[in-house]
């Protein structure tokens, strides 16, 4: 499953998805993800996006459900794994890193049209912290509705039926993987929002709970390793023993045969 449907307009650098494993990662350029947001804004058709990173692709390579799940939406690259498979798998990169701490503030920027958004996730004081700083730096575009992540399977209906009686163009859901994908995917046929993205931690640093990595770390492709430092104890497994298993996933699928 090797293709989406955009039906926009890309920019003329951009070419079709890539293969990294079995997942269809769009080669987009950020434009190129500013121009699809609002063409799906614009005609009211569904769109869900997930931002993956080395750790989204390992963890659907180890859950069948959550690699169904991915090949039904959007999928962008995040981070400095995802281009190191992309190099070694096809000898290429991709036009940008599209990770979601930087993608939709700069959505919210360029898109040219206001927007009703709606914030789901993180804890209550990180998405109300998140609520005001979209408010505050992109007067434009108003938030219609906020709730935190921490619910019940038994509460996803009022949840849905609160987010469509706010009316949003766009949903940004802040739940990790893979409970934000998961959330979008088994309720895109009740949910009356054109757009969705799985966005991870974005209302952590929107709030200001956790702090970004200078912007010469990031540019040296160093975030992770900030980021470890910061929460040793909850990203050990994910950086330190997650990345090599991730690249030798990706030998793994260079290497194999086909089946004869």
């Amino acid at each position: 499953m090797l293709a989406r449907d955009t039906e926009f307009e890309t920019s003329a650098e951009t070419a079709g998805p890539i293969a990294i494993g079995p997942f269809a990662m769009q080669r987009f350029q950020l434009a190129d993800v500013v121009a699809l947001v609002r063409s799906h804004v614009q005609q009211r058709k569904p769109l869900d996006i997930a931002i993956c990173n080395a750790h989204t692709i390992l963890t659907a390579l180890d859950d069948p459900d959550y690699a169904d799940t991915l090949q039904k939406m959007t999928l962008l690259n995040d981070g400095i794994g995802i281009s190191l498979a992309n190099r070694f798998l096809h000898g290429q990169s991709f036009p940008e890193n599209l990770n979601g701490t930087d993608l939709i503030p700069n959505i919210l920027a360029d898109i040219g049209l206001p927007l009703r958004i709606y914030l789901l996730g993180a804890r209550e004081e990180q998405v109300t912290g998140a609520r005001a700083q979209i408010e505050a730096t992109y007067p434009m575009h108003e938030v219609v509705g906020c709730r935190d992540g921490y619910f019940g399977a038994d509460e996803t209906d009022e949840i849905c039926a609160a987010i469509n009686e706010a009316k949003p163009d766009l949903l940004l859901v802040a739940m990790g993987n893979p409970r934000q994908e998961f959330f979008i995917t088994s309720n895109r046929l009740r949910l009356d929002v054109p757009v969705a993205i799985g966005v991870g931690a974005l209302f952590d640093f929107l709030s200001g709970a956790v702090v970004r990595a200078p912007r010469a770390v990031q540019k040296l492709g160093l975030e992770w390793l900030f980021r470890l430092l910061q929460e040793p104890r909850r990203l050990f497994r994910r950086y330190v023993i997650g990345i090599p298993r991730f690249l030798f996933e990706m030998a793994k699928v260079k290497y194999r045969r086909p089946a004869e």
